[in-house]
């Protein structure tokens, strides 16, 4: 619950884009930034390591889907993991070449903007991006058929593609689900090609999807996972998280001042405690519950699509009466929602998603749904 200036109170169902994992405020979170705040607040990994950078790297580590050894770089957001990824990816490779997705998004920065597919807006006007970045469309079958007897056999050497960069579940693209099978030929075709696999869990890891990481569900093992939003439960923090073998970059080749601080790797710590407390597990249940008044609402309104998602990465669309993506009827719900205390955000062509603190109890879900009711009976 959030309350504003003027004592209205807001049952919040975006966390801050999926970042406050374990709410607002958590009281162990707090503690835990407070007893670093007051011994140290900074000194910088790249050049001296501390107690809190070293234990959330080895915790991350030990919980890696990888079959042998974990590598961790500490960054301040996800853009700068996808950043870092990038660099690793070409480094270890010595290729040049990155395969993204339509709908993607991995960031704003100009390498992450590269990889970015999601609006136009977020490219319009910044000029020329990074070089040798090909799209291709989300979580279908056939994309990969275009990629591996198209692309691959006309204009994409696939011996020069460094990594193919994707999201579980794709976030700002929509929260889509791809098809069963799509993650796991992903891996097959890296492995065919000796191609990394890099799987951007900025917003669907840390428990959001009931599991740590939303690749487990698929049990597929990536080579380089990125992550931040929910990793400190609103401190600036972000990781790489690597196959030892990969990440062997020299000292210098890549850095960070404020990547890993005491701080943020101490909420990261309490964060991650509560994580596997019980917090994944009710993001589970909650997500089942939620789903399921959500189902039937769209069995009630015909405009609204069924949901799809896992975990407390839900999102519904909303068409208009010809079948076709209704964006000014999604905002106007968001907007209604907001003047009802509800705060939801959009996301993709038309859909609402729903990304709430992992701490949501099913009273909480219940009056989110019975508010989307009201609204619902109004508009349409």
């Amino acid at each position: 619950m959030l309350e504003d200036v003027d004592g209205n109170v807001f049952l919040d169902m975006t966390a801050g884009i999926a970042v406050t994992s374990t709410g607002h405020c958590h009281p162990e979170v707090v503690q835990a930034i407070q007893a670093q705040s007051g011994n140290l607040l900074h000194m910088s990994g790249t050049d001296f390591y501390y107690e809190p950078m070293v234990e959330l790297a080895e915790k991350l580590a030990n919980r890696a889907p990888f079959p042998g050894n974990a590598r961790i770089f500490f960054s301040n957001s996800g853009a700068e993991s996808n950043e870092g990824a990038i660099k690793l990816a070409k480094y270890h490779t010595k290729r040049n070449l990155i395969v993204a997705f339509l709908g993607a998004f991995h960031g704003r920065t100009y390498g992450a903007m590269s990889l970015t597919g999601s609006k136009t807006v977020q490219r319009a006007n910044f000029g020329s991006l990074l070089p040798g970045v090909t799209h291709i469309p989300y979580g279908t079958h056939a994309s990969l058929d275009y990629l591996e007897k198209q692309l691959f056999t006309t204009m994409l050497p696939a011996n020069e593609v460094a990594a193919i960069i994707v999201e579980p579940i794709q976030g700002e693209g929509g929260y889509i689900v791809p098809e069963d099978g799509f993650l796991q030929r992903i891996r097959q075709i890296c492995d065919r090609y000796g191609i990394l696999m890099i799987v951007d869990e900025v917003q669907s890891g840390m428990g959001r999807t009931g599991k740590l990481f939303a690749i487990a569900h698929w049990d597929v093992t990536p080579d380089i996972i990125t992550t931040a939003k929910g990793i400190a439960s609103g401190l600036p923090l972000g990781a790489i998280i690597a196959r030892s073998h990969i990440m062997t970059w020299q000292p210098g080749s890549h850095a960070t001042t404020f990547g890993g601080n005491p701080v943020a790797c101490a909420a990261g710590i309490a964060t991650l405690r509560l994580l596997e407390n019980g917090l994944m597990e009710n993001a589970t249940r909650m997500g089942e519950i939620l789903q399921a008044g959500l189902f039937k609402l769209c069995d009630r309104f015909p405009r609204l699509s069924s949901p799809r998602g896992k975990g407390l990465m839900v999102a519904v669309d909303l068409f208009d009466e010809t079948g076709n993506f209704d964006k000014e009827l999604r905002d106007r719900i968001l907007q209604a929602a907001f003047h009802r205390g509800l705060l939801l955000l959009g996301c993709g062509k038309s859909a609402i998603r729903f990304c709430p603190p992992l701490v949501i109890d099913s009273e909480q879900i219940q009056i989110a749904l019975n508010i989307i009711t009201e609204i619902l009976l109004e508009v349409i």
